[in-house]
């Protein structure tokens, strides 16, 4: 009896996955499932981390939660807060535990919903930033600012991850294995549903700038560039500017065995990018690369961006936010990106460009 009792409160007090629950908030510990009947000579199977898992945070944790991620107002009703940390894992384990009692509510539906959410505030926000960047890229930066891993780090920082209900299910042929990160990530994902359901559109949009959006990263390196000399020519000469020319600068030790050349690349009297090797065709390749780069990172700066979603109607409620919508004005898009990479790896001929050969022509 000891050993159940020592086992059950090391689960539910020194388990990461629950250290907000107090033992003064279980009404019988340790739970009667757990213990042996007088008649029964076999042992029960209980599984400790399952009834760890499906007992729900305190109240004052979720409005503790509630408060520092800036959704005081939503405190009141610890519900919302209590579905919005609830994984749709906890069903298997809860159903086994308490049969006779209904199914708790997940998550689901919230993190679908603040899955596409975040997907389209991101998606407007890189592309209106970065109006020249290319497709492949501009996906790659939505799932870096909103993608899986983010949503697990942001509800990490907030706070979330004792509060989270979730149980790692084993992989089966119909549903695969649920990962810690996540299900963490939903939580994430269901505060932005949540402030939407709640507030308005603009409130959660601006949720998401402040936790998603107003992180830094890195898009120098998501651009790869294959053949970058090709793509900058092609570039060029969509822009209607002269064809591009490489120029040397500088060098250094050319007969030694540490040379350095510095090559610059010029469309007319502009120098587009410049760059340094050890030979000749290293700088004049990244000097196209710098000068690809630098079309495709220029930004817009921030007194000047204007997002599409400005143009929705106020507020759902009246005086529940202080997001001001300001007149918006469209901007330019940019220039379709030159289709360079793809260019004789792929088996599927392009009927337009299709020349017929002579046995063909002869069949015909």
């Amino acid at each position: 009896m000891q050993n159940v009792q020592r086992r059950l409160a090391s689960t539910a007090t020194a388990q990461k996955l629950k250290p907000t629950i107090p033992l003064s908030s279980i009404r019988a510990f340790p739970p009667p499932q757990a213990l042996t009947p007088k008649d029964s000579k076999s042992p029960v199977l209980f599984d400790s981390d399952a009834w760890a898992a499906s007992q729900s945070p305190s109240p004052a944790a979720l409005g503790a939660f509630a408060h520092r991620v800036g959704l005081g107002k939503l405190s009141t009703n610890p519900e919302l807060m209590q579905q919005a940390c609830t994984h749709e894992s906890i069903t298997l384990p809860y159903s086994k535990l308490h049969p006779n009692k209904s199914l708790p509510l997940t998550n689901t539906n919230l993190a679908a919903l603040g899955n596409s959410l975040l997907g389209l505030f991101a998606t407007e926000f890189v592309h209106a930033s970065y109006p020249h960047l290319p497709i492949r890229v501009v996906k790659a930066a939505v799932s870096a600012y909103v993608g899986p891993t983010t949503c697990a780090d942001v509800a990490r920082e907030m706070g979330a991850a004792p509060l989270l209900r979730w149980y790692r299910a084993p992989k089966t042929l119909l549903r695969p294995a649920v990962l810690h990160h996540e299900a963490l990530s939903s939580v994430s994902r269901a505060l932005i549903a949540l402030v939407y359901q709640e507030r308005s559109i603009e409130a959660a949009k601006k949720f998401a700038h402040d936790y998603f959006l107003s992180r830094d990263i890195d898009l120098r390196a998501m651009i790869k560039l294959m053949n970058p000399k090709k793509g900058l020519a092609l570039t060029v000469e969509k822009f209607g500017r002269e064809k591009p020319v490489s120029r040397l600068l500088k060098e250094t030790g050319r007969f030694s065995a540490a040379p350095v050349f510095v090559v610059g690349i010029f469309s007319g009297q502009d120098k587009l990018g410049e760059g340094f090797g050890s030979s000749l065709s290293m700088a004049e390749f990244r000097a196209a690369e710098d000068a690809l780069q630098r079309l495709y990172l220029t930004r817009t700066p921030l007194d000047q961006l204007q997002l599409p979603s400005q143009t929705f109607t106020g507020d759902v409620f009246d005086g529940l936010t202080s997001v001001k919508s300001s007149p918006y004005t469209a901007g330019e898009l940019g220039h379709t990106e030159v289709n360079y990479g793809s260019a004789g790896r792929s088996s599927i001929i392009n009927p337009s460009n299709r020349t017929l050969s002579e046995e063909e022509l002869s069949e015909d």
